[in-house]
């Protein structure tokens, strides 16, 4: 009877090894899909209450610039689709900060913080120097027509 027990418990947990190789096999198979094409950061993203309230949890991610949209995907998914997506048409980037320090645990290290609105989605976008510089060029190569608003961080009214 134990070596009986011992062969099935031996087997459970091989199975279950085995299922966890294969969860960050495809996670990682996921992520280079995605980083292959290239115009691929990595951001993390937070939504921003409309009215009152506290804002969502930060969410590590991939972001990925389509043409005049860019997609945002969950590191830790499945999904093919985007959980976000941020259009560049309207698009208003409206605050730029560094993170408080509670909120800088669950970040990436040196990343600044954006607040983004896209009519009436308003996220929060926190990325390392060289993808911001990215973000806001992308933005600022909007083709004549598109109505962006960057706003530097002086501009919330008179002092």
């Amino acid at each position: 009877m134990g070596e009986h027990l011992a062969l099935d418990v031996g087997g459970v947990l091989a199975v279950l090894v085995l299922a966890a190789a294969l969860l960050f096999a495809s996670m990682a198979v996921r992520r280079w899909l995605f980083t292959r094409g290239g115009g691929t950061v990595e951001c993390s993203l937070r939504e921003l209450p409309q009215e009152g309230g506290a804002p969502g949890v930060w969410r590590l991610g991939i972001g990925r610039y389509k043409g005049d949209v860019l997609h945002w995907h969950r590191v830790f998914g499945f999904r093919r689709r985007p959980r976000q997506v941020i259009h560049r048409r309207g698009l208003v980037v409206s605050n730029r900060r560094v993170p408080a320090r509670e909120e800088a645990e669950g970040l990436l290290p040196d990343v600044s913080v954006i607040e983004v609105r896209d009519g009436d989605l308003v996220v929060e976008l926190a990325m390392g120097a060289a993808a911001l510089t990215g973000f806001l060029a992308w933005l600022e190569a909007a083709p004549p027509g598109f109505p962006v608003d960057l706003h530097s961080p002086n501009e919330h009214g008179p002092e």
